[in-house]
């Protein structure tokens, strides 16, 4: 796999590799002052618990151990001496780090210790041969010569997992750089350079493949490590080592010396280690292989349906998010992921739309504070106005306060601005910080995040949508409800009116000792209809019960009943009703028609109060109307009639010139009611009198059009 769209130093950023050991610091900290001797030696290694375990251990082996009493860590020191002990000290606390490299358990590294070893001992003769006095980091300059194989193939385990086990030769850097765009010199010389150390160390590990004619004039411990590779490797290629012990005022002879030499010590040291060295040498090291380059068009391509699917899934999984603060958490978490984002914020453009807004997510409530006006310009406000993304740089270029605080709130150097996108809206920015080298792979990667800013705002924009037509839902309840309220409360009225006029005859007739059963029966039926239209509060759309039938002669005789016996009506009103003997029955509640009925008569009484007047019920029998049977009621006076303006606004909800708060209202409930019969109403009103026309639903009984001779009717 070609590494153009990632460079693995970006990856080597990222891996967070073991950082050196403390007691190893500190070594080649008294190593470089020249002030380590015994106690010293003593006092360090007594505070690493695991490295004096070792030294014991080493000093209780029968390489040193003679009699038989157990050394304590002084007398332990002094029998290995500190050559041994340095050695001992740099090479555990190396092969502990870097043995937890990832991958690096599951791959064979005998080959590779024992060459390091090799270069190791190597490296320290050579120092010596070359009067060089820090002869402790040169052997630690061989032991991590080849360091940088171990950490590509923990950041890169997939291009690089075949090559780790490759001849080191010119070929194998060669491929390394044409695979991964660093070799394991740089990437060995990158990872010790973290360790900011006063020494040639990093220098010698990235030069060790350089050719001998450029560093005749190099310090020694870069001749000294370069050498040593050469011996440890390609001991074979005569000319090479030639070439590379003249560097070092050695002959070629006295360089195959100081081989069969470390070969001895390499054993000694692992078997004190033990690492586990047999069969080290038959561990095949082919050729460096490369694959062949991707062709980078059909690259591009793959990658553009790669981008696909993966935005199709993005926005599939986006759109499966309940409520605001999880779809943002998973937007954020999500770009993370893809753009390789340290951190994101998502800022929303307010309801004005002048400002930028934080969104705060599980992670970041800090955010919810921030705004960044879109007036002020900036790279931030300018990505959303422009609906382009943004790559920000603090050092090259200036920026605002707002995205000084956006880098201080992320913890990076850079931050990638994403508009959110929805058709010709911007909804917001999504913010992400990156570190600067992080900036170029982002910018070519525009298309792919613009794709999933797409997605991100189809999610966001839906639902922003779904919540506002909740709101609206729960506005259109909400109305319904005081809609409701208001109608009840109206309606209380009349039977309360109509209870309070019985409890005066009630009195009345109790004083003369007179029955009152039929009072009382009737004052039962008017508290029921209270409490049954108070209960209708909690349903505010009734469940349709079926078909019902009901007497209209029987419903217009209880009304008649109720306003002549509560003194409801004036002397001065007559009411009449005129019921027809065939059409005596609707499809409906009795209930309901009851009630209307109540306000058509009670209008009636108020309208022709105080000067008198006549009030008719009527039954006219059936009407086709559209191939439906009705049965005809009107509710008819000879009042002075309507005015226009009341005319022009009859069935709504309007203030009429009664007091109180509810009046206006009867009509419209009127209305509602025959419309919930399945029924039409009509008024005609004139200065001979009003007449409201009723239509409702003829009763079957099986539930079809019944067989009767019936008016035609073309509107009511």
């Amino acid at each position: 796999m070609h590494q153009s769209d990632q460079d693995i130093r970006n990856r080597l950023l990222i891996a967070r590799l073991p950082a050196m050991p403390q007691i190893l610091v500190r070594l080649i900290e008294h190593l470089q002052a020249d002030d380590l001797g015994m106690p010293e030696l003593a006092a360090l290694i007594s505070k690493d618990a695991g490295m004096t375990g070792k030294l014991l251990a080493v000093a209780n082996s029968s390489a040193y151990h003679r009699n038989g009493r157990t050394p304590n860590l002084e007398q332990s020191l002094v029998s290995l001496g500190t050559d041994m002990i340095k050695t001992l000290v740099i090479s555990d606390s190396v092969f502990q780090t870097f043995n937890s490299f990832p991958h690096s358990g599951s791959t064979d590294l005998r080959a590779f210790w024992k060459n390091s070893l090799t270069a190791a001992m190597l490296a320290r003769e050579i120092a010596r041969a070359l009067d060089y006095p820090h002869l402790e980091e040169a052997y630690l300059a061989g032991l991590l010569h080849n360091v940088g194989r171990l950490a590509l193939l923990a950041t890169a385990p997939k291009e690089y997992g075949f090559n780790f086990t490759a001849r080191d030769d010119e070929d194998l850097c060669a491929v390394e750089q044409r695979t991964l765009q660093i070799t394991h010199a740089e990437a060995g010389a990158w990872l010790i350079e973290r360790w900011q150390l006063d020494s040639f160390l990093a220098d010698a590990v990235l030069y060790h493949h350089e050719a001998s004619d450029r560093l005749e004039s190099a310090h020694p411990l870069i001749r000294s490590v370069r050498l040593a590779h050469v011996l440890a490797s390609h001991a074979g290629d005569a000319a090479a080592v030639h070439e590379a012990a003249a560097l070092c005022g050695l002959d070629a002879q006295q360089a195959l010396q100081l081989l069969e030499g470390a070969a001895r010590q390499v054993e000694k040291a692992a078997a004190h280690l033990g690492i586990e060295l047999a069969g080290a040498d038959d561990i095949p090291a082919p050729p460096a292989f490369a694959p062949p380059p991707v062709d980078p068009v059909q690259q591009r391509l793959s990658e553009e349906v790669r981008n696909m699917v993966l935005v199709s899934e993005v926005g599939q999984a986006l759109a499966r998010q309940q409520g605001e603060s999880g779809l943002l958490e998973a937007m954020t978490r999500t770009a993370r992921i893809l753009f390789d984002f340290e951190n994101a914020v998502v800022l929303l453009e307010n309801p004005t739309g002048h400002a930028l807004v934080g969104a705060p997510t599980a992670g970041s409530q800090r955010i919810a504070e921030f705004a960044v006006p879109l007036a002020k310009g900036g790279p931030v406000a300018k990505s959303a106005l422009e609906r382009r993304p943004a790559f920000v740089q603090r050092e090259r270029q200036p920026i605002g306060m707002a995205e000084e605080q956006l880098l201080r709130m992320l913890g990076t150097d850079s931050l990638v601005c994403l508009p959110l996108v929805a058709g010709a809206r911007c909804l917001g920015v999504l913010i992400g910080g990156v570190a600067a080298w992080q900036l170029p792979l982002c910018q070519r990667r525009e298309r792919f995040m613009q794709a999933f800013g797409a997605q991100a705002a189809t999610a966001l924009e839906n639902l922003l949508s779904e919540r506002g037509h909740a709101r609206r839902q729960l506005a259109s309840v909400a109305e319904d409800y005081r809609e409701a309220s208001r109608r009840v409360v109206h309606e209380v009225n009349n039977p309360l009116s109509i209870i309070k006029n019985y409890l005066s005859v009630l009195d009345s007739k109790l004083a003369r000792q007179e029955p009152v059963s039929g009072e009382l029966s009737i004052l039962n039926e008017e508290i029921d209809r209270v409490g049954q239209l108070i209960g209708s509060l909690a349903e505010l759309k009734p469940m349709d019960a079926g078909p019902r039938a009901t007497d209209v002669a029987k419903v217009v005789d209880d009304v008649l009943r109720l306003f002549r016996s509560s003194g409801f009506v004036p002397a001065t009103v007559q009411i009449d009703a005129q019921m027809h003997e065939e059409a005596g029955r609707i499809d409906g509640d009795a209930d309901v028609l009851k009630q209307i009925l109540v306000n058509l008569v009670k209008n009636a009484v108020e309208a022709l109060t105080p000067g008198g007047g006549r009030i008719e019920i009527q039954n006219r029998g059936h009407v086709n109307r559209e191939r439906q049977l009705y049965v005809e009621l009107v509710v008819s006076d000879d009042g002075p009639g309507l005015s226009r303006e009341v005319l022009a606004n009859l069935f709504s909800p309007v203030r009429s010139t009664k007091d109180g708060a509810h009046h206006g209202l009867g009509l419209s409930i009127v209305h509602s009611l025959v419309k919930k019969l399945g029924g039409h109403i009509a008024c005609r009103s004139g200065r001979t009198g009003t007449a409201f026309e009723i239509l409702l639903p003829a009763w079957s009984g099986a539930g079809t059009a019944v067989a009767l001779p019936a008016r035609a009717l073309g509107s009511a």
